[in-house]
């Protein structure tokens, strides 16, 4: 089969998979917390990495996609061609001062791809939920202005944004490598909310489009055969917004239409200037133990919401993979076992207490076929978010990630004996 045809194959599979994603990327999660802004920011990435706490913006890798630095697919083999798709599970458990609720979610998580493009140069196509917003509140009270009566209403959204990323890397020298990136961020919010006085009752649905264009850059440096150091940057930007408004109400059992679809101009959302150093080392020959840091700059994105407002972010990790030896004849000695942990002291701040969260991990790497570089990668995380004091809510979540991360050979010549 010829370059051409597989590149066509493969362009068109990535195609369906990305229509198939974002249609059903609503109700990607059930966090409260996703009522904020563009929803939860989403920190899981693409199979290695999920079992290691999301740590790599310092491993080194070339039998499998990392998605967390541009420069690393600078590695990738020639002839190899890597495929990555994944799903998600979660089970989510949500306290507070007075109730409990549980919620169950399940959705695609990624679909990546990465290739060699020339000598020294490598690249990758991602497509991965930014944001997800899934929350539902009932029986809100509010005031009737000039009274002392009040009104109940309900409000939910649904929605997220994916982010579309074109990845490049480049080996300048052996062990010293550059990046960049460059993300098509897209999506749309719906926010419903509905209420009832005396014999009236109110609805209003507003959908919230939002795009933009982000940009990134990316090194890893090989400080040794065993440690490598690697950091990147993502620029700020702002997301274009529109808004589409529905508004009716009834009066006596009469439906009037107030806005039927009205289109206006939504203010931008900025995203902040985000950066990332980590590092990774070899111990051993079977021990890789991957290490991050990431802040994000959000303060100065200017941007406040009604509870609270936005606030700097820091986010720790640190991840550790085991094989006994990956290039051995027998199964058992080939299976990767992964464990991490992530800290994450929040970017929303509500009524001046940041919302923090942590995440413990887990996961295994089994290989598909003979390769050792096919891989089945399950994932599982515990974490934690938020705390019962005041009007927050502590969430507790269990999520279960499967990515089959396949390579597959372009252009080896057969060898007939």
């Amino acid at each position: 089969m010829n370059k051409a045809l597989l590149f066509s194959i493969s362009i068109s599979i990535f195609l369906f998979n990305l229509c198939s994603i974002r249609a059903q990327s609503e109700g990607l999660t059930s966090s409260p917390y996703s009522l904020y802004g563009l929803g939860a920011i989403n920190q899981s990435s693409i199979g290695r990495t999920n079992g290691m706490g999301y740590t790599g913006i310092g491993l080194k890798t070339s039998n499998q996609i990392n998605n967390l630095n541009p420069a690393n697919f600078a590695l990738i083999p020639q002839g190899s061609f890597f495929y990555d798709v994944g799903i998600k599970g979660e089970y989510n458990q949500y306290s507070n001062k007075a109730d409990n609720e549980t919620k169950t979610t399940l959705n695609f998580s990624n679909l990546a791809f990465a290739f060699r493009v020339a000598e020294n140069l490598g690249a990758g196509i991602s497509l991965v939920p930014y944001s997800e917003m899934g929350y539902s509140l009932v029986g809100i009270k509010t005031n009737i202005e000039g009274s002392e009566e009040t009104f109940e209403s309900n409000v939910s959204g649904l929605g997220g944004l994916s982010e579309l990323k074109f990845n490049l890397g480049y080996s300048i020298i052996p062990n010293f490598r550059l990046g960049a990136n460059a993300s098509f961020l897209f999506g749309n919010i719906e926010e419903t909310e509905a209420f009832a006085i005396n014999q009236s009752t109110f609805s209003s649905e507003e959908t919230t489009n939002y795009s933009g264009i982000r940009f990134g850059l990316g090194m890893q440096f090989d400080i040794s055969e065993q440690l490598t150091l690697g950091s990147t940057v993502q620029f700020p930007t702002s997301l274009k917004g529109n808004i589409k408004r529905s508004i009716t109400k009834s009066l006596d059992g009469t439906e009037i239409t107030v806005e039927d679809g009205a289109s206006d101009t939504s203010a931008n959302f900025n995203m902040p200037l985000e950066l990332g150093i980590g590092l990774s080392t070899t111990l051993l020959k079977s021990f890789t133990v991957s290490a991050d840091y990431k802040k994000n700059y959000w303060d100065a994105t200017g941007q406040t919401e009604s509870l609270g407002s936005y606030a700097d972010q820091d986010i720790y990790a640190i991840g550790l993979e085991y094989v006994k030896n990956p290039s051995s004849y027998k199964y058992a000695d080939r299976i990767r076992y992964r464990t991490g942990f992530n800290y994450d002291n929040g970017y929303l701040a509500i009524n001046g207490k940041k919302v923090d969260g942590y995440n413990i991990t887990a996961g295994i790497g089994i290989p598909v076929g003979q390769r050792q570089r096919s891989m089945m990668n399950l994932s599982y995380s515990y974490g934690s978010k938020g705390q019962i004091q005041n009007i927050l809510i502590k969430e507790n979540f269990h999520l279960l990630t499967l990515n089959l991360s396949l390579e597959d050979l372009w252009f080896q010549k057969r060898k007939i004996n």
